[in-house]
Order: C-alpha cells, then structure tokens, then sequence
C-alpha cells in the first residue's frame, strides 16, 4: 500500500487501525499497570500500526467518511479490541479467583496488598499467582500469537464489520463460565488438603477439649498450602499452558461470530 502523507483517507485508514491496536494493548495485563505510562502503551500501540499499516489492505470507501462518521468507526474499532483484550484477561482473573480461595481457606483473609494493575486490596496469594500468569504468558511467546492475530484480525473483521448479534455474546458467556472452572481447577489439590486438615483438626477439638484449635490451624493451614502449592506448580503449568496455546484460536473464534 502506498503512504500518501496528506491525502485525508489514508490518515482516516491509520487512525482506525490505531484505534483498534490502542484498546487491544491497553487490555493485556502487561500495560494495565498504572506503572505502565500512558505514553508507552501509546507509543507501543502506534509502533505496531505503523509496522501493519504499509501491509493491510484497508478500503473506507463504502463507510461514511465525515469527522462523525470516523468518530464512529473508531469507536467500534476500540470496542472490539477491548474485547479481544477481556478474552484474554479471563485467563488471569481465573488465576486471581483461584488465589483469592485459597488464601481465604489457609488464612490470608486479612493479608491484603495493593494491585497496581487495578489500584485496590486484592489478596496476597492472588496477586502472587496473577504475577505467576503473566511471566509465564511471557516465557512462552503468547504475545507474540497476539500480536499475530491482531494483525490478521483485519482480514478476518474488517473495520466497519462489527456485529453483536452473532453467538460472540453467547461464546463470551461460556467463556466466562470456563474461566470459574479453570480457576478451580488451579487451586484443586491445595483446597482438598486444607479441607482434609481442617476436618482432622475439627476431631481433634473434641477430642481434646482444651486444645486451641483456632490458634493451630493457622500455622499448619499456611504450611501445607505454601507446601502443596509448590508441588502443584506443574499442575499449574500446564494448565495455563493449555490455555494460553488456545488463546489465538479462541480470539480468531469472536472474531468470526462478531
């Protein structure tokens, strides 16, 4: 495609591939940190749509191009990345549910830190799973499969092509409804030992009378999940990376019901 600096369509054409990039790198837990400046995820979001823009063949011509209609268009764009993004945030709020669970169960109830992704108390098991998720989403190259179908998604949607009225709403539900499943299945074997140990320790409060089970169960609930939570590590591994490895095929899948 060749870049004609001032002609009006061309800019219209980079401007709502900007739109759509904008929202889609603003949803990924990397750059919904506050510690992320708004001038990188920008920065970021212009660099790949200058890089596509040359090799996208995009047409406005049969879409209204008044500022209002642009205005438009690049709303749609920034509503359809946003939801590209909560596909794949799913993944970490599942690992956030998770965490939140199980530090409820072992104890944490009160051991809260700040998030800096969303600025509010969030448990500290949680947050060390969710920083878990995301240098794993890392370690295994899932950006870069995002980034890929970023960039084919203006094949599969061009610009101007959104459409709720498809199954994407009834896919997002079900996905939604995994994520609770996947969630559970994270934190599974740490939750039946602590129900195990807290059925043991339930006995023994009647057994023994003057036996300070309250005080008790802290320490050896902390013990065993902190234990078994590393032995669960590969369980969790490889459920994240089955996830992750779905990603792209799950966002190509909105993108056709859209």
């Amino acid at each position: 495609m060749a870049v004609e600096l001032f002609e009006i369509e061309t800019w219209y054409v980079f401007l709502v591939i900007l739109s759509r990039m904008a929202a889609i790198m603003g949803s990924l837990p990397i750059f919904t940190a506050s510690q992320a400046a708004m001038r990188l995820r920008l920065g970021v979001a212009a660099g790949l749509a200058v890089l596509l823009f040359p090799v996208l063949d995009i047409s406005l011509a049969v879409i209204d191009q008044t500022p209002a209609g642009l205005i438009f268009l690049m709303a749609q764009e920034a509503m359809l990345g946003f939801l590209l993004g909560f596909v794949i945030q799913l993944i970490f709020f599942a690992v956030q549910f998770g965490g939140t669970i199980v530090g409820y169960q072992m104890g944490f109830a009160a051991a809260n830190i700040l998030d800096p992704q969303h600025q509010q108390q969030i448990p500290l098991l949680s947050q060390f799973q969710n920083v878990f998720a995301i240098l794993l989403f890392l370690a295994l190259d899932i950006h870069h499969l995002v980034i890929r179908v970023m960039a084919r998604s203006y094949e599969v949607m061009p610009p101007g092509n959104l459409d709720m009225e498809g199954g994407a709403v009834l896919f997002l539900m079900d996905l939604t409804g995994q994520m609770f499943v996947l969630g559970l299945q994270l934190v599974a074997p740490v939750m039946a030992v602590l129900m195990v140990s807290m059925f043991i320790l339930g006995i023994m409060s009647r057994v023994f009378s003057q036996l300070q089970v309250f005080l008790l169960s802290f320490p050896i609930n902390i013990s065993l999940a902190l234990i078994f939570l590393g032995l669960g590590a590969e369980l969790a591994f490889v459920l994240l990376e089955r996830e992750f490895s779905q990603l792209p095929d799950k966002l190509m899948r909105i993108l056709q019901m859209g």
